[in-house]
């Protein structure tokens, strides 16, 4: 047993008083006289006895309500592994996980409405002298000094369920950095959560003796949920009247299977597909949601799904920009091809420009999604340049070399870009015999593959050096395992390179039916793709293309139902503008964008997915992977249906004995009472 406050044991002198008070009688006697004292003397002789035995007990009482008294007050205890307790001084750190797994219910109502009512609870069981700091996932500025019990209590009100979610060592690491700020023997830290496996990284996490760190598990009742955790168009071009499909991947984290349940798209406030899906117990499934888009612009929307009681992940967002037209240059050495002029100059989703090489324009590269060099002898320096940055930054090439082209100054463009390059003519007659099926350019092209297909005959062509890039994907192969027709992605961008000419004499590629598909598939992904939607919490920069802006004009993000606008930070890099919202965008919604008064495109935001996996570590579980990691200074405290009080006031103080210090004095001098009333002398 160890004292708060050892000091007070001296006032144990005190025990003198009552002591010789009972030595020293200084009531003064008077004397009585009687005829006859012969009755007396037996009488005198008993009540002597019960005399000195009422006076020695009521001394005992005396003397052990001061010794109870003076432990009282110096707060006896039994530590907790001879922790040492200090009455103030101390600095307490307390971690409310106020994420969207925190609004599941549990026997006290929701749990983040339990995680602040043990808050108040731990705050009670310290001193007033004490400081305290609270820790939310949203890392506010407020949050990183210390408070007053008071004011703690205060900001603690203020704590609302958010959309961002932190890791366990990234909220320790806050915890300790504001530690660090103030001079103080005694750290404690608590982090109240549900402790979500996907945020529980107790492997990341170090030792470090100066802080006791506890964590408090809350359970909630129930851990089910279904929810929509990504979408993709299966072909990223969109343009109008063109058939679109899109994945949704549906997650069922669930112990039932599901049945018929409803899946919808809703664009533009109007719904264009729906599905009934079932879903087996723990199970994923991608659904495919057919439509067609007959409107240009911008296009909203979302994928929704119902499920309760966790609804923040029903609704995934997404948006994107239908063009009116894919925008393609041909550069030409001499006459226009009439190939490429049959494929797109009369297709109205089409503009289509003839340039030649002698003609060109760079600035005007970047209004263009498209480039084609047909058939020029030799790739100057400057154009060469200019076609890299162009790639780099979204833009698609193709390369059709001339019958005599200079392969020097081709190599130097190859070379250049980082792609594959040509080598020397080879004059022998070939044909091509493979086709890279999976490739993005065939996707849909075929019902069915033919087992003999009738594939493009070979003249003459240029050998293509190959297999030294990791991002070369060749499309086409000849019968000698040479290269025919290949693709390499560069930046953001693609480059395409044919072996032959785009004449009849080197093959008979340009009137064959693959023709078609391959080059009309290339323009139509080389539109620049940009993101469907952006994360919440992850500090994405948003993409978009070039805008030029004047001094009087700012870019806004508003979402008018939602009553949000701001001003992103954004700079311009290259052909792309880059947006910084940092983190003003706080609810899943679609923002528009705007310059001045003219609406740009739309943006669609959503919430992490990490709070969708309803997977929990249980109390044992936690204090079994933090001895297995071997922290030492961290434990874990079940406070479920229990006062959080009491059970901080036992860990932190050990078995504390005051209270029963006093009820001990009380009772001494309830029975010094019972023994001056009821026991005769």
């Amino acid at each position: 047993m160890k004292f708060v406050n050892p000091y007070i044991l001296f006032a144990l002198f005190a025990v003198i008083i009552p002591i010789i008070i009972h030595l020293f009688n200084f009531k003064r006697f008077k004397k009585i006289f009687f005829s006859n004292v012969q009755f007396l003397i037996a009488y005198k002789q008993e009540t002597q006895k019960q005399s000195k035995l009422k006076h020695l007990l009521i001394l005992i009482a005396r003397i052990l309500t001061l010794i109870f008294l003076v432990f009282a007050f110096a707060q006896p205890y039994i530590p907790q592994k001879d922790k040492k307790i200090s009455t103030n001084g101390n600095l307490i750190s307390i971690y409310i996980d106020n994420s969207f797994s925190m609004e599941a219910l549990s026997v006290q109502g929701t749990l983040l409405d339990q995680a602040k009512n043990k808050a108040k609870e731990i705050v009670n069981a310290y001193n007033p002298s004490d400081l305290f700091q609270l820790i939310t996932n949203n890392f506010e500025g407020k949050h990183q000094s210390f408070y007053s019990k008071e004011e703690f209590l205060l900001l603690l009100n203020e704590v609302n369920v958010s959309s961002y979610s932190r890791k366990v060592s990234a909220i320790i690491k806050r915890q300790k950095d504001a530690f660090g700020t103030v001079n103080s023997k005694n750290k404690i830290s608590f982090l109240i959560s549900d402790f979500q496996k996907s945020i529980t990284d107790i492997d990341n996490l170090k030792n470090d003796t100066a802080t006791n760190v506890y964590f408090l598990p809350l359970i909630s009742q129930k851990n089910e949920n279904v929810y929509i955790d990504s979408c993709w168009f299966q072909a990223p071009t969109f343009y109008k009247n063109s058939q679109l499909s899109l994945n949704v991947l549906v997650k069922n984290n669930s112990t039932k299977n599901l049945e018929k349940i409803p899946l919808k798209l809703f664009l533009n406030d109007k719904q264009r597909a729906l599905a009934a899906i079932d879903l087996p117990a723990n199970s994923e499934k991608v659904v495919t949601l057919n439509y067609k888009t007959t409107e240009t612009g911008i296009h909203v929307g979302y994928v929704e799904v119902l499920d309760n009681p966790v609804v923040f992940d029903d609704r995934f967002y997404l948006s994107y920009n239908v063009s009116e037209q894919i925008r393609i240059c041909c550069i030409n050495e001499m006459a226009e091809s009439s190939y490429l002029n049959a494929l797109f100059a009369k297709d109205s989703a089409v503009f289509y420009s003839n340039i030649s090489v002698n003609k060109l324009d760079y600035s005007k590269f970047k209004t263009f999604q498209f480039i084609i060099l047909n058939e020029l002898k030799t790739i100057s320096s400057g154009l060469s340049q200019e076609l890299k940055d162009f790639v780099e930054n979204g833009g698609s090439v193709l390369v059709f070399p001339s019958s005599d082209a200079d392969l020097a100054s081709y190599k130097s463009f190859s070379l250049n870009m980082n792609t594959v390059f040509y080598e020397q003519k080879d004059t022998a007659n070939t044909k091509v015999t493979l086709l890279n099926l999976d490739h993005e350019l065939f996707a849909n092209v075929f019902e069915k593959v033919p087992e003999n297909m009738d594939l493009p005959i070979v003249s003459t062509h240029y050998k293509i050096q190959s297999g030294s890039f990791s991002t070369e994907e060749f499309i086409m192969k000849m019968q000698n395992e040479e290269l025919f027709l290949v693709s390499q992605k560069i930046g953001k961008g693609k480059v395409y390179l044919c072996a032959v000419a785009l004449t009849n004499d080197e093959s008979n590629f340009p009137k064959h039916a693959l023709f078609i598909p391959s080059i009309y598939n290339m323009a139509l992904y080389s539109k620049p793709v940009f993101k469907l939607y952006y994360t919440i919490g992850r500090n994405e920069a948003v993409e978009i293309n070039n805008i030029d802006l004047n001094r009087d004009q700012i870019l806004k993000m508003v979402n008018s139902e939602l009553k949000v606008e701001i001003i992103p930070e954004h700079k311009s890099v290259d052909f792309k503008m880059v947006l910084f919202p940092h983190d003003q965008i706080q609810k899943s919604e679609n923002y528009f964008l705007w310059n001045g008064d003219n609406r740009i495109l739309a943006i669609a935001f959503n919430y992490d997915r990490v709070e969708s996996v309803m997977q929990f570590y249980s109390i044992n579980d936690l204090q079994e992977k933090l001895e297995k990691a071997g922290l030492l200074n961290f434990k874990t405290l079940d406070i479920n249906n229990k006062t959080t009080e009491k059970v901080i006031n036992t860990l932190n103080k050990g078995l504390m004995l005051w209270k029963w210090c006093i009820v001990l004095a009380l009772l001494f001098i309830f029975i010094e009472v019972l023994l001056l009333r009821f026991l005769k002398k």
